[in-house]
């Protein structure tokens, strides 16, 4: 019935009811986010983890803070997993998620503010006092009339409104920040709007927090900034970038440099973002959210910096239906055929599309890149079954690569949405394949 009336109803009309819920859930819930600093994260890739980082900092630091992601929901020290499929819950949810942290006592609120949510208003009645900007590439264009002018316009509407809210808390009033990565081309659409103070990150160009000396380990990356030096338990050099905008957020904040160090190496799992499953087999096994063209690089080059002598590369991967991005599948195709050695094709969320559509649309750009079916390239509909090969192809030392879904809840098949995570079908089918 929704889908029918989506269909029906014009688009501009349907933003109009958006509008309007934004605007009566902000009213029902008593405007929660004028009572807390409020940091939004926008950009391509990258929110869930950097709102995590941020989320540990102004822990260890000692403010009580919420955060609303794509992966997980914090309250303060109660953290459950996002159930609702959208990185940005409707209004109403997301104004009872902040009335929730005020009542608690929560300083700050971390929010992920997605383009989609932007476009759908979710943003309006969330008063952000720090905007940050961590990277933009062209994807989730359909949503946007496939512009990406349209899609960068979006993001950057949290940073244009900075300027339009006072807020004064405890008597003081709060600054307007500007976050950037600058590494990124796009920074410069992001840095033009009015606030109290702009602050550029980055690892390759000038910035006032450049990371440098970063070393990879088989625990995490270490880094430096400036004369301090940082740890992080996740592997992979990007997660350095997910990480500096928590060292500026606690530098504002009056955190020291030791409990911002201390912050971010505790943090040791942030779900379904390079999370290893372990249950006593002797290859590794990771679950990512991986699902674009960057994403899904940034992967693979971290499991090819991973693996051992002789070790091998399983990976597992789809794409969603439902009118999403239909031009990403021969990319990430390309990607897995040439960057893994054994590729695994299968259901991600094909919504009400035809399942076998979308994994062939993969599968036969895998082929060009020189995978052969049922020798190093399978293509499986059930995802279980899919993991099931996945894993059965590893030996010794190899890395297993399940990608798509992180520690989404749920997966929706022709229409209907169906309990599910990643974590916990690979953790059940570790048992299996021990036994």
């Amino acid at each position: 019935m929704k889908n029918l009336i989506k269909r029906i109803l014009p688009k501009r009309l349907i933003l109009v009811y958006h509008y309007v819920c934004a605007v009566i859930a902000t009213a029902y819930y008593g405007n929660p986010s004028r009572k807390m600093i409020v940091v939004g994260v926008t950009g391509t890739k990258g929110k869930t983890s950097t709102i995590n980082y941020i989320w540990t900092c102004l822990s260890a630091g000692g403010y009580k803070t919420g955060l609303i992601g794509t992966a997980n929901i914090r309250v303060g020290e109660t953290e459950y997993l996002n159930r609702y499929h959208m990185s940005m819950p409707g209004s109403f949810k997301l104004q009872k998620l902040v009335a929730e942290m005020v009542k608690e006592g929560c300083k700050y609120c971390i929010v992920e503010t997605t383009s989609e949510g932007i476009k759908q208003y979710r943003h309006i009645g969330i008063q952000y006092d720090v905007a940050v900007f961590t990277n933009l590439s062209p994807e989730h264009l359909e949503a946007h009339n496939r512009s990406f002018d349209e899609y960068r316009s979006m993001k950057t509407k949290i940073f244009s409104s900075l300027a339009s809210s006072k807020k004064i808390i405890d008597g003081k009033k709060i600054d307007k920040v500007i976050i950037a990565n600058s590494d990124n081309e796009n920074f410069h659409y992001f840095v033009k709007f009015k606030a109290d103070k702009t602050i550029m990150y980055s690892i390759n160009n000038t910035s006032d927090y450049k990371a440098t000396n970063i070393t990879s380990t088989d625990d995490g990356v270490s880094f430096s900034v400036g004369d301090v030096s940082y740890r992080i338990s996740q592997q992979g050099r990007f997660n350095v970038y997910n990480a500096l905008p928590a060292i500026i957020i606690s530098k504002l904040a009056g955190i020291s440099d030791g409990d911002t160090t201390k912050g971010l190496y505790s943090l040791r799992t942030i779900p379904g973002r390079m999370e290893i499953i372990e249950s006593g087999q002797d290859f590794r096994v990771i679950v990512d959210y991986a699902h674009e063209k960057e994403s899904m690089t940034n992967l693979l080059q971290t499991a090819i910096s991973m693996r051992g002598e002789n070790s091998r590369i399983i990976i597992l991967l789809g794409a969603e239906g439902g009118g999403r991005d239909k031009a990403k599948r021969p990319i990430i195709g390309e990607l897995a055929g040439r960057m893994a050695d054994y590729v695994v094709v299968t259901n991600v969320d094909p919504y009400d599309d035809d399942p076998l559509v979308i994994m062939e649309d993969i599968a036969k750009s895998a082929e060009q890149s020189g995978k052969i079916r049922n020798s190093n390239l399978f293509v499986i509909e059930d995802r279980r079954r899919g993991i099931q090969k996945a894993i059965s192809l590893a030996g010794p030392r190899d890395i297993v690569l399940i990608t798509g879904k992180g520690a989404e809840q749920s997966i929706v098949i022709a229409g209907k949405r169906i309990a599910w995570d990643d974590r916990n079908v690979v953790r059940e089918e570790l048992e299996k394949y021990k036994s």
